[in-house]
């Protein structure tokens, strides 16, 4: 992974030192509240419903065991014992005190890690596929190029105050983990006619109160114009972008309003000013950032025989197989394995984890996954290059912490915002949802039976929870200052990406997840053999859906 040299070390101290100055003077009233907010906004700081959040930026996913091990300890200190994980890849604190975010921030410093660019009218954490570097599907590895366009993107004078935030995702593999096509830039690595690597680059992507599908602006970029490219297109948004309605000031509602072809004309007109310009990336500049990306030293195995006994253990143990067949994807290095560790048990809202289990998180990766530790788009960990051998010792080590719950890619493996628990926009709450239907569908045979199901939940239109985008999305809203819930179905992310359709009425907490259970009922009626949900709701439409949900009570 990268590690900073010099300059980025003194750039994050001296931000630190600059914030610490900033809140002192806020506190003694010295600085406004109106001046305050763009500044703590650039350091990672809300003001949320009951107390502030600070977001900590973890680049395209990936930390170290003593990264992990630093949250800990400041989750301790500083907050309730407790951390998020976002679907941006990142970690929020719920609890720090004001006076106490620029310790917070001189305390991560000390490991490599800041909140620059966590929030604010900027470039957001750049995010890709939590198995980059050992996907047997991928086309390259998407982290250099990640890397790359941090460092390009953060503190970039030109790009502070954008017309709205802005994300930027990276796939680099056959298969979409990264919804790169729901991003304001999805950057998707191919190989063309010629077998030349390069990029197609993808604009207008997102969610909330307008969810859009990226559309495709450039066919082929070549590797050494990717910076250019980008720059190109932050200038057309910058310049055009909408800035007097926050609501229409994402870059979605600039493509279309002026439709994908003249975008894309506007960007390659403005490229022609910056193509083989200073920021055009040469070989070695290439080569130096992936030279912080190489596989570890990997050892030979036999993997047949080490397949053998896993199957062996898997026969002995039903929770060691359950957990092999949802929680643990082989990779392209033979003998090793990528090993998700759920942080979606029964009863803990979706993505949180306690101090004691970085600890445990930051322990395992040490012990089996050369120090490294993955978050996910879904709000889960990620150890990969673990041995086959270690699978069973890993799955004890992991059961007595709460992070080996089988359910990955499940219906309890669902994203949830924090909804009206913490966050000061949501119309509702998302965690008793989340919580209510995790208790009822404990039945891990019948869970297990459903297949790969998406299940997502928002509390407020923003869609954080990405619920647009869930085979099954669940969207909190307010009528009359009470909490109400609409359901959508069909939505995906992955490279057929869809936004899902309303079912009907908005419907009452209570009756969430019974009406739940009735979609479900009528997926296992009407699929085929092996059909997923979304194929099954794709191949029948939503009306057999609705009718049921909506039927009269007999």
């Amino acid at each position: 992974m990268y590690q900073y040299d010099q300059y980025d070390q003194k750039i994050v101290d001296e931000r630190v030192a600059q914030y610490r100055d900033q809140t002192k003077r806020f506190l003694a009233g010295a600085i406004s509240e109106e001046e305050f907010l763009p500044l703590r906004l650039q350091n990672g700081l809300y003001v949320q419903r009951l107390a502030p959040m600070l977001r900590i930026a973890v680049p395209y996913g990936l930390m170290s065991s003593l990264q992990v091990r630093k949250i800990a300890d400041i989750s301790r200190k500083f907050d309730k014992g407790y951390v998020h994980f976002t679907t941006r890849q990142n970690i929020q604190l719920n609890w720090p005190q004001l006076e106490e975010v620029p310790d917070i921030l001189a305390e991560l410093a000390k490991v490599q890690m800041h909140a620059i660019q966590t929030s604010g009218n900027c470039i957001r954490n750049t995010t890709t596929d939590q198995f980059a570097g050992v996907a047997s599907d991928e086309i390259e590895d998407p982290r250099p190029w990640c890397e790359i366009i941090r460092q390009w993107s953060t503190l970039h004078p030109e790009f502070a105050f954008l017309p709205r935030k802005f994300k930027i995702a990276v796939c680099g593999s056959e298969q979409d983990r990264a919804a790169f096509l729901l991003h304001d830039i999805g950057v998707q690595l191919i190989v063309n006619e010629a077998g030349e690597t390069g990029f197609r680059i993808f604009v207008g992507g997102g969610l909330g109160r307008t969810p859009v599908i990226a559309s495709l602006i450039r066919d082929f970029l070549p590797k050494e114009h990717l910076l250019t490219y980008l720059d190109a297109v932050l200038r057309v948004y910058n310049r055009y972008g909408n800035r007097d309605n926050k609501y229409k000031a994402r870059i979605k509602i600039l493509v279309r309003a002026w439709t994908p072809e003249v975008f894309a004309e506007r960007v390659e007109a403005e490229w022609q000013h910056l193509k083989d310009g200073p920021a055009t990336l040469n070989g070695h500049e290439i080569e130096r950032v992936k030279g912080f990306f190489t596989l570890p030293d990997y050892r030979a195995v036999d993997d047949k025989a080490v397949q053998t006994q896993v199957n062996a253990l898997a026969a002995e143990h039903k929770g060691f197989s359950r957990w092999l067949d949802r929680n643990v994807k082989p990779q392209k290095q033979q003998g090793y394995a990528c090993v998700t560790l759920s942080l979606k048990p029964a009863g803990v809202a979706p993505g949180d984890v306690t101090d004691r289990q970085l600890d445990t998180i930051a322990d395992l990766a040490d012990r089996y996954s050369f120090g490294e530790v993955r978050t996910t788009h879904n709000q889960n960990i990620v150890l990969a290059d673990v041995l086959k051998s270690d699978l069973f010792e890993l799955w004890q080590a992991a059961r007595p912490a709460g992070l080996a719950t089988p359910n990955i890619g499940t219906i309890n493996d669902m994203i949830c915002c924090p909804g009206g628990d913490y966050c000061s926009l949501a119309n509702a709450k998302s965690i008793p949802v989340a919580e209510a239907i995790q208790r009822k569908f404990d039945d891990l045979d019948y869970v297990y039976d459903l297949g790969d199901l998406e299940l997502n939940i928002s509390g407020c239109m923003n869609a954080c929870g990405h619920h647009h985008i869930g085979h099954i999305g669940i969207l909190g809203v307010d009528k009359k200052g009470e909490e109400w819930y609409q359901i959508q179905l069909g939505g995906s992310a992955d490279k057929n990406a869809a936004l899902g359709k309303v079912l009907g009425p908005s419907l009452s907490r209570d009756a969430v997840v019974d009406s739940i259970e009735t979609l479900l009922d009528v997926y296992v009626e009407n699929r085929l053999e092996q059909e997923s949900f979304l194929k099954t709701y794709q191949r029948i439409g939503l009306d057999k859906f609705k009718e049921r949900v909506y039927a009269p009570a007999s």
